[in-house]
């Protein structure tokens, strides 16, 4: 593809995803009832993170938020149930910041660039948090599981939002490649929240804006946009 190709389709690109929601299906992020219950589902996911779900107990939490036993059980039945509700909880907030940070962009390409900056910005904040819903999660049973995979077909649905333009330019990538794209970052964030590794994930969104590019507008493009989130 030569530079005025590229050019050209780099601009169907921008055109792409101009309206709507970053997550169009994204849950609501809801007002929690009470301070001291959100103390408890914020507590649960940081002792998640920190400790890993196996090793957190409600008195690992208790230890964390000082609240009492007492107040623990008004709100849940045990562990499980708490962490499945932070998880709720924490996967909202992260898919509303997302959402933020993606408001008032007029491409999917832009709309993409800054809701994976928010993402990798939150992650340097608050690993033992995302420890809680990318890693530990594994371990907290299909429930769990299932939350996950609905969270991550929302990614997955926005990024194919990006076929349009593709396919304007008379290519289309193969239906598994919105599904490969989210599963490659996801693995390299999973791989480097296991390792315990706090900070560098922002250093992450050139590649990731490459990767998810690449199928869809070529790899002139990719790199353009490569280039513009190291801005």
């Amino acid at each position: 593809m030569g530079k005025q190709a590229a050019t050209e389709v780099l601009a169907g690109a921008k055109g792409t995803g101009a309206t709507g929601k970053l997550f169009p299906e994204a849950p609501t992020l809801r007002l929690v009832s009470s301070p001291k219950r959100q103390r408890i589902l914020e507590g649960m996911l940081e002792a998640v993170g920190a400790e890993g779900y196996e090793h957190t107990s409600v008195r690992t939490v208790l230890a964390r938020t000082g609240v009492y036993r007492q107040a623990f059980y008004d709100n849940f039945a045990d562990k499980d149930e708490c962490y499945l509700q932070a998880y709720d909880l924490g996967v909202e907030r992260v898919e509303a910041l997302l959402v933020e940070a993606a408001t008032g962009k007029d491409s999917w390409t832009d709309q993409l660039r800054a809701g994976l900056g928010a993402l990798l910005d939150f992650l340097d904040a608050e690993p033992d948090v995302g420890r809680a819903l990318v890693v530990e999660v594994h371990t907290a049973g299909g429930e769990a599981l299932a939350k996950r995979a609905a969270a991550m077909q929302r990614l997955t649905d926005f990024v194919d939002r990006a076929r349009e333009a593709a396919a304007e330019d008379g290519e289309s990538p193969p239906p598994i490649a919105p599904e490969g794209v989210t599963a490659g970052i996801h693995a390299l964030i999973h791989s480097r929240l296991a390792a315990k590794a706090d900070g560098g994930f922002r250093e992450l969104l050139p590649e990731f804006m490459y990767f998810a590019v690449l199928p869809y507008f070529g790899a002139e493009v990719a790199a353009a946009e490569m280039q513009a989130a190291t801005a």
